[in-house]
C-alpha cells in the first residue's frame, strides 16, 4: 500500500484539483475563457515552473522555443552533455554548433524523443518543475534529445487542439531535419572547406541549432504521461498513416505511461478503484467534459477509448509500444487491454505493472525520488534503447 505521506498528500491534491476543475467549468459556462484568451494557454498560473538553462547543469542543457505564431504552442528541448567533451560539459552555454575542441563528439547524433506531459488536458505544462526533472532524467538515462511539448490546454482550446499540436511538432521535426540537410549541403566556404557550424547560409534563421547539430529524426520515440499518452498514441497513428511522407522522421517506438483512457462500459478497475489516489474517476470525467466539445462528448470518443473498432490504422502497423500501469490506478484495465490487443497482432508491446503504485507514480513532483519512480525510468530506458541503438551497436539485456 502507498505510504501514509502519499495518502495524505493525495487528499490535498484532490481538493486542489477539484477546486481547479470547478473554476474552469464556471469560467467556461460564462464564456470568459474564450473571450479572454483566444491564443490559448499552455500553463496555469498556479503551476510551479522551472526556468530553462542552456548550460549543462546536472548533465543536461535546456532551452525553450515558440514554433507557431498563431498559437501558444511551445517546446522545451533537453540536450544531454554527451554531445560535447567533458571539458565543455560544465557551465558551458551550448549554442548548437560544434566547438573546434569538441573532438570525436563533434556533430554527435542522438535520437529524438517527443514527450507529452500529463494533467488531464486541462493542467500541467512542459516546463513544470516535475516535468523538467522527469525529462532530464529520461534524457540522461536514454541518451536522447527530449523535446517536451507545451500543447494548448482545455477548455480554452478543446479537442482536437492538443492532438493537432502533437502532430504539428512531429511535422516541425521533419521540416527541421530537411532544412538541416540543405544547410549542410550548402555549408562550405569559398575555399571549399566545410564550416564547423552545422548551418551558416540557407535557413539560418529557421533552423533550431541543437536539433540541427545533434538530432537524428530517423530514431524518433514518443513518450506520453497520462493524458499525454493519449496524444502520443494519436501521433503514432498519424505517423503510421503518413508513412514515407514523414521522411526522414521515423517513429521507432512509443511509451505510454498510465494512459488516460476511458470508455462507456466500465472495467473492473474503474469500478473497484474509482476513488483511488490523486485522480478519482469523477475528477477525470469532469476533465473529459472540459476537453471534448459539448456536441462530441462521448467516452467512446477516439481520443478516449483506444479499443473502438473504427479507430485506424490497423493495430498491426503500430510501432513497438511499452505500456506502464500502476496497481492502484483505476485506469489500468483499459491500458492493459490495449497492450494485449497490440500483442495479439504481433506488435512488440510489453507491459510494466508496478505493485503498490498510484497514477503518475513516476512523474508526480512528490513521488519523483521514490524507488519506484527511479526504477520505472530505468526500465523505460532499457526498453527504449533496443530501438534507438545504432545498427551494429544494439543494446541488449
Amino acid at each position: 500500500m502507498p505510504t501514509l505521506a502519499v495518502k495524505l498528500y493525495s487528499i490535498f491534491f484532490k481538493l486542489n484539483k477539484k477546486h481547479q476543475l470547478y473554476n474552469l467549468r464556471i469560467q467556461t459556462e460564462s464564456s470568459s475563457l474564450q473571450d479572454r484568451n483566444p491564443f490559448g494557454t499552455t500553463c496555469r498560473p498556479d503551476e510551479a515552473v522551472m526556468a530553462s538553462n542552456p548550460t549543462f547543469i546536472d548533465g543536461v542543457a535546456t532551452k525553450d522555443i515558440h514554433i507557431n505564431p498563431s498559437s501558444c504552442l511551445t517546446l522545451r528541448i533537453f540536450l544531454p552533455n554527451t554531445v560535447v567533451e567533458s571539458s565543455l560539459a560544465d557551465a558551458h552555454v551550448y549554442k548548437g554548433y560544434a566547438p573546434v575542441t569538441a573532438g570525436r563528439n563533434r556533430h554527435k547524433k542522438l535520437p529524438v524523443m517527443l514527450q507529452f506531459h500529463g494533467g488531464g488536458f486541462v493542467s500541467g505544462s512542459n516546463d513544470s518543475v516535475a516535468n523538467d526533472a522527469f525529462c532530464r532524467r529520461i534524457a540522461k538515462l536514454c541518451d536522447v534529445i527530449v523535446v517536451a511539448v507545451g500543447y494548448r490546454l482545455a477548455p480554452e482550446s478543446r479537442y482536437p487542439a492538443s492532438f493537432e499540436d502533437g502532430l504539428n511538432v512531429l511535422n516541425w521535426i521533419k521540416k527541421q531535419a530537411n532544412l538541416a540537410q540543405l544547410g549542410n549541403r550548402h555549408g562550405k566556404r569559398l575555399d571549399g572547406i566545410r564550416e564547423k557550424h552545422v548551418f551558416d547560409e540557407f535557413g539560418v534563421s529557421m533552423l533550431e541549432p541543437w536539433l540541427a547539430a545533434h538530432g537524428d529524426p530517423s530514431r524518433c520515440v514518443l513518450l506520453g504521461v497520462s493524458s499525454g499518452a493519449n496524444i502520443a498514441d494519436f501521433v503514432a497513428r498519424k505517423a503510421v498513416e503518413a508513412g514515407k511522407l514523414l521522411d526522414p522522421v521515423k517513429v521507432v517506438a512509443q511509451v505510454l505511461m498510465y494512459p488516460f483512457f476511458m470508455g462507456s462500459v466500465s472495467t473492473n478497475s474503474e469500478i473497484k478503484l474509482s476513488n483511488s489516489y490523486f485522480y478519482n474517476k469523477a475528477m477525470c470525467l469532469q476533465a473529459w467534459k472540459l476537453f471534448l466539445p459539448e456536441k462530441e462528448f462521448n467516452l467512446d470518443h477516439p481520443a478516449a477509448n483506444p479499443l473502438i473498432p473504427e479507430r485506424g490504422p490497423p493495430l498491426k502497423h503500430m510501432p513497438p509500444t511499452l505500456t506502464v500501469v500502476a496497481e492502484h490506478d483505476w485506469m489500468r484495465d483499459r491500458a492493459i487491454a490495449y497492450s494485449e490487443e497490440l500483442r495479439k497482432v504481433n506488435v512488440d508491446a510489453p507491459l510494466l505493472d508496478y505493485k503498490d503504485a498510484v497514477h503518475e507514480f513516476a512523474t508526480l513532483d512528490i513521488l519523483l525520488q521514490t524507488p519506484q519512480a527511479l526504477a520505472c525510468a530505468e526500465d523505460i530506458s532499457i526498453w527504449v534503447k533496443k530501438f534507438i541503438s545504432i545498427r551494429g551497436h544494439e543494446f541488449s539485456y
